[in-house]
């Protein structure tokens, strides 16, 4: 069976739910979990989706990129520690997360990717977020999508 699932998390709700799921799939069948989150570049812009809402100098833009980076994977650190389940967490820089899923999943050697239906874009994309529309097209492993 799986021996090491990917759960990548944006920190959306969706997310939260899928990060419980996939980490009690772990428990279950006595696999570890690998948590990713891709944070974006800082730049001076911060955008919502593709409207820049606002400007930040990229030093502080990182700051805040950072703490959000620490936020979102504790969370699956905290789940993982409680289920007793095996975690290591990576965080990548990356203005596409579904490529940066699919080179952590190649790079950590996991085969499953377990992720939520949609995140923070949830709006544009009606049945399926389309950074997990990438992920289910360009994956060579499993993709189990948690709704």
């Amino acid at each position: 069976m799986y021996k090491n699932i990917l759960i990548p998390t944006d920190g959306s709700k969706l997310s939260a739910g899928a990060i419980k799921a996939g980490v009690s799939l772990a428990r279950v069948i006595g696999a570890g979990v690998t948590g990713l989150f891709v944070a974006p570049t800082a730049t001076p812009l911060i955008y919502e989706g593709i409207i820049p809402v606002g400007y930040m100098p990229p030093d502080e833009h990182a700051e805040m990129i950072r703490k959000a980076t620490a936020r979102h994977l504790a969370a699956i650190e905290k789940a993982a520690q409680e289920a007793g389940v095996q975690c290591e967490c990576v965080s990548v820089t990356g203005d596409f997360p579904a490529d940066a899923i699919l080179k952590v999943a190649e790079k950590k050697k996991c085969d499953l990717i377990f992720m939520a239906s949609h995140g923070r874009k949830g709006v544009s994309a009606l049945l399926l977020g389309s950074e997990t529309q990438k992920v289910l097209a360009h994956s060579k492993i499993p993709v189990l999508v948690h709704r």
